[in-house]
């Protein structure tokens, strides 16, 4: 295909400087967004095992709620049971906090029966680890949570016309180009290869999660705008009209009852959690999770089903075809599509690569332009590079890298740190940004080079840390901490495992660079170069 040289430069440009001004806070969010697919195994990972009680048959629900009503009667103002879900207690309620959002002092009940039937009550401050990484996938860590997302919508918008600028410059290679890894023709263009490869392939994937990111940033903005000049007073379809008279708990159908009107309402679905909100007000709603893996569910996890929890009628739902219309349905597909929620566990795996092939899609579009910084200054007598090149790589290993490390040392600092400090989520917080300013702080001192190397090895060690304290927990039980418990918390265990060797592997590879690669790269280590041989050069560091 022709197109002319001109219009291609133009092209080029705008996707260098859209990928690389949003390229450091993209890795941050698909990195986060690649682990959030496994958030609740992370918090099941997180907490001890005590921290959950038993479940038990759905049938006994009702029995459940009744005792654990009389003595609590705060449960009457609203609860959540979990059916048949090992990582949850069978019913619980917040005595603080609670929500989608990160509160570092939330307080929990939990309720389940004992073999006997009688009632087991606990009250547990629950691990925010899942909720910190989720943070991380929606605002790249801007501490500020509304700030982030917005600057993450703009980054989205930035990343959607680095897609399209960067198929286009494509176009007259394409099919020549897009599978030939040209290893032979240096790192740089294998480099190239591979960001193009990474890119070309998984474009749709792309193209949704720009989108649908835009849409989260500034959904408030458009729903506003659509309230105003499109709809004459929208009502809240999630909450129903308000009762006449305010009802309470002892009017709630038995949750058995609940629970068959849920599963019939959407063959093919099946109710996960029941979330009862308002029992106590005009507006009470039972906010039920469906779950089903044949289905492109509209949420994370599940689709969702919201009721009139007295009259069990229907309010809203996210599946049903007649529901929101052909436009809502396209809403939910891009959203599902987003959250990778279809084909079960499979389709959760390979969402979890996927935002890591987009996350090194980043990482490597940051290293192609600081070599072609690089290529611009081979006529320049001293290979030393231009300020802005140094402080550019800096940034990119600092923030890309520092955040990795960061999150396995709080992963690895979350269980040592348990027994003795009283709220571990301000340990997780704390960690975090710590270590993410020490690694970014460190890149900027010692160099890009040199902080890539040792930052990849600090993550492989903090990665095969993580597997050796559940060695240690196992044989060692008045360490006060825990080994996994369960097949979903042992996979995080060994998913560390495999990414401390590619830590290592990594670390290799950049060091070999750094003393045998061109000595005007912005990823050389002059001063460890001298006239020796090659093997003399790779000891001496």
């Amino acid at each position: 295909m022709q197109i002319r040289s001109d219009i291609l430069r133009i092209y080029q440009k705008v996707h260098l400087w859209t990928g690389i001004t949003a390229g450091i806070l993209l890795f941050i969010c698909f990195f986060a967004g690649a682990l959030t697919m496994f958030k609740p195994q992370l918090s099941a990972w997180a907490s001890p095992p005590s921290h959950v009680l038993p479940q038990i048959p759905t049938a006994q629900a009702d029995r459940l709620l009744q005792l654990a009503l009389a003595q609590h009667p705060e449960i009457a103002k609203g609860f959540t049971l979990h059916l048949n879900d090992d990582m949850y207690a069978p019913l619980t309620w917040y005595s603080r906090g609670g929500g989608r959002r990160l509160n570092l002092d939330t307080q929990q009940w939990q309720a389940t029966l004992d073999e006997n039937g009688q009632l087991l009550t606990q009250q547990v401050q629950p691990s925010q680890l899942g909720l910190l990484i989720d943070l991380l996938h929606r605002t790249a860590g801007i501490p500020h949570t509304r700030l982030g997302i917005s600057v993450m919508g703009v980054a989205s918008v930035l990343y959607f016309m680095a897609l399209v600028s960067g198929v286009i410059f494509l176009l007259p290679t394409l099919v020549k180009t897009l599978f030939a890894l040209r290893q032979k023709k240096g790192p740089s263009r294998f480099w190239l290869d591979s960001h193009n490869l990474l890119g070309i392939t998984a474009l749709p994937f792309h193209i949704v999660i720009a989108v649908t990111v835009v849409v989260f940033a500034f959904h408030d903005v458009f729903y506003d705008a659509l309230g105003k000049f499109v709809y004459d007073n929208p009502p809240d379809i999630m909450r129903g009209a308000p009762l006449a008279q305010p009802l309470n708990i002892s009017h709630l159908p038995p949750l058995s009852e609940i629970i068959a009107t849920a599963n019939q309402h959407a063959p093919g679905h099946e109710a996960r959690s029941l979330m009862f909100i308002g029992l106590d007000t005009p507006r009470p709603v039972a906010r039920i999770e469906m779950y089903s893996e044949q289905a492109l569910m509209r949420g994370p996890l599940a689709d969702f089903l919201f009721m009139q929890p007295y009259s069990l009628a229907t309010q809203f739902s996210t599946f049903s075809p007649t529901e929101g219309g052909t436009w809502g349905r396209i809403v939910a597909t891009f959203f599902g599509l987003h959250f990778g929620s279809f084909g079960g566990m499979p389709g959760r795996w390979l969402y979890f690569f996927m935002g890591l092939s987009g996350a090194m899609l980043f990482y490597s579009g940051n290293l192609l332009w600081l070599e072609k910084r690089r290529q611009q200054q081979k006529g320049a007598e001293l290979p030393q590079q231009p300020r802005k090149v140094r402080l550019m790589a800096a940034a990119t290993v600092g923030c890309c890298l520092g955040s990795m490390v960061a999150v396995a040392i709080t992963m690895l600092a979350g269980k040592w740190l348990y027994p003795w400090v009283a709220n571990i989520n301000y340990g997780y917080l704390w960690c975090y940004y710590l270590c993410f300013l020490a690694a970014v702080l460190y890149s900027f001192w010692r160099g890009a080079a040199r902080a890539a190397i040792h930052l990849l090895r600090l993550g492989a060690l903090a990665c095969i840390a993580i597997p050796v304290t559940s060695i240690l927990a196992t044989f060692t039980p008045s360490l006060g901490i825990w080994a996994p418990h369960t097949l979903a918390t042992l996979m995080v265990d060994l998913m560390a495992l495999i990414f401390a060797f590619g830590f290592l592997y990594s670390a290799r590879l950049t060091r070999q660079r750094a003393l045998t690669g061109p000595a005007d790269s912005i990823w050389a280590i002059a001063d460890q170069r001298d006239t020796t041989t090659q093997a003399n050069r790779l000891s001496a560091y």
